[in-house]
């Protein structure tokens, strides 16, 4: 529980840390920064306090603690914790990271063989230390099996670069343990995944890992091991798996006691489309106890003049038998691009983004979806639009990817008729992509009487089709929606000209 909200500080700080700094409901589980979409460390007054005069009175009420980088040395020697189980240490550079894991004096107040969870979240990489890069997280692994051999819950992860070491260079490091039972990987790769599970931690039992790069050879899956203690196992990647088939499903014939299973996953696949049939045969009737079978899926095929075409209709059969979820199927082909597309999926839908709609959308209600993108052949009309807005009512990011025109360009009718279209609204959105669109669907978000643009969006457009639907920066019709963008960004051949001025006049303030 986070002990103090940034929004409160400063007065009354000393009377509210007096009512709940000694209160054990609140310090059993203290977090020591502030949380406001970053991690930010307290200010020296108030970490003055916890260090000299707070934490040296409440350490026996302390089971867990959550540190930020700046502090997190100062604190864990401030005094001794001896009911400490469990330990969070955020917002933390590879640098840092080694240094405290080579560094014994650190954790010397803490009885590390009674910390049984530990949580890692290396969230900065500075580039000085790329040299580091190779053995870091090698390093890192072994010296926390060796300094916490009482560890039962790790979470490691994840880094802020684009592609982040393996975790496991060659040769893999010594780490080893019998007594982890759940283990949390971000970012990582589908080797190192393979070493988490052999035999040197043969005791898991939960596996959530998220896989930044696949590349594997296929034959190193079938000399594995069985993986009988395992019982969930959560699989999340956003980055392309083109062998699904040599890659997952042996791997998932190991796990042959799972009792719950989770995949997120981009799938290329030259074979067909993945369904409740495949499901069956490759994973369902290899799990005698899986009772939870969750999944996303995602799944591009490339194979240009296809004679045989399975409908929407025909991939929903295939999930009949599924008693325990309703499955959503959505198929869609699309001939100019040369590719067809199915997204198959478990309802209710866990992700908070839902990307590629086209006008095959399913529909369906989606609060906790923030991130969407659209994307069809075909043109989106006024009530594709609509149908978005009601499935998505929490909606803060949006990508139109449309060059067709409207076919049934739709504006308000005169006051004269009382038939009035509904205006689009989306009163959440921060950030609005239009940068490969035809111009109808710029005029249309500019345009007032179409779409109720929220005081803090922010657009990404190509500047000559804003150029057009706004005549040369002139017209009236969409003057009202410009002059409530908070900032825009006007994209001319990867190049970003500078708003015209008074024509956005909030954007011009930034």
């Amino acid at each position: 529980m986070c002990l103090i909200s940034k929004d409160h500080l400063p007065l009354g700080v000393n009377k509210r840390l007096n009512t709940i700094a000694y209160d054990s409901l609140f310090t059993s589980h203290l977090t020591l920064y502030f949380l406001d979409k970053f991690i930010y460390p307290l200010p020296d007054p108030m970490l003055n306090r916890f260090y000299l005069q707070i934490l040296p009175e409440i350490h026996h009420k302390v089971k867990w603690l959550n540190l930020e980088s700046t502090s997190m040395e100062r604190i864990l020697l401030a005094t001794n914790y001896p009911n400490l189980n469990g330990l969070g240490l955020y917002d933390i550079d590879v640098e840092k990271a080694l240094s405290l894991f080579n560094n014994d004096i650190v954790f010397i107040r803490i009885n590390r063989s009674q910390i049984s969870s530990l949580v890692i979240d290396i969230s900065k990489d500075d580039e000085h230390i790329a040299v580091f890069k190779k053995d870091v997280n090698n390093i890192l692994f072994s010296k926390i099996f060796t300094m916490f051999i009482n560890l039962q819950y790790l979470s490691f992860g994840p880094w802020s670069n684009l592609r982040p070491p393996s975790l496991f260079e060659m040769p893999y490091p010594s780490a080893t343990s019998s007594n982890l039972l759940e283990l949390r990987i971000c970012r990582t790769y589908f080797t190192d995944l393979l070493y988490l599970l052999d035999e040197r931690f043969n005791q898991l039992h939960t596996v959530h890992v998220d896989i930044i790069f696949f590349q594997c050879a296929a034959s190193t899956i079938h000399r594995r091991e069985k993986l009988p203690n395992l019982r969930y196992f959560s699989l999340h990647s956003n980055n392309d798996l083109h062998n699904y088939d040599e890659l997952i499903v042996p791997l998932l014939h190991r796990m042959l006691n799972l009792e719950k299973l989770d995949l997120q996953l981009v799938v290329y696949r030259k074979k067909g489309f993945i369904n409740g049939n495949d499901f069956k045969d490759d994973i369902i009737n290899n799990m005698p106890r899986l009772n939870n079978f969750t999944f996303n899926i995602r799944l591009f095929n490339y194979l240009p003049n296809q004679t045989t075409k399975l409908s929407n209709e025909n991939i929903q059969c295939t999930f009949k038998d599924f008693k325990s979820n309703e499955i959503i199927s959505c198929v869609d082909y699309f001939q100019e691009k040369q590719y067809s597309y199915c997204h198959i999926y478990s309802y209710p839908y866990k992700m908070n983004y839902y990307v590629n709609i086209s006008n095959n959308f399913p529909g369906g209600l989606f609060k906790n979806v923030h991130r969407v993108s659209l994307f069809d052949e075909r043109p989106f009309e006024h009530e594709f639009f609509i149908q978005i807005q009601k499935s998505f009512p929490f909606m803060k990011e949006l990508t139109v990817v449309n060059e067709k025109p409207q076919k049934n360009k739709l504006y308000r009718k005169s006051k004269n008729d009382n038939q009035y279209l509904s205006i689009i609204k989306y009163p959440h959105l921060t950030k609005l992509s239009l940068l490969q669109v035809h111009d109808d669907y710029v005029e249309q978000f500019l345009l007032d009487t179409d779409v109720f643009m929220p005081n803090n969006a922010h657009l990404l457009v190509d500047y000559q089709a804003m150029k057009r639907v706004t005549e040369n920066f002139t017209r009236h019709a969409t003057r009202v929606n410009c002059a409530k963008l908070a900032s825009v960004s006007l994209i001319d051949t990867y190049k970003c000209i500078k708003p015209v001025k008074g024509y956005f006049p909030r954007a011009d303030k930034h």
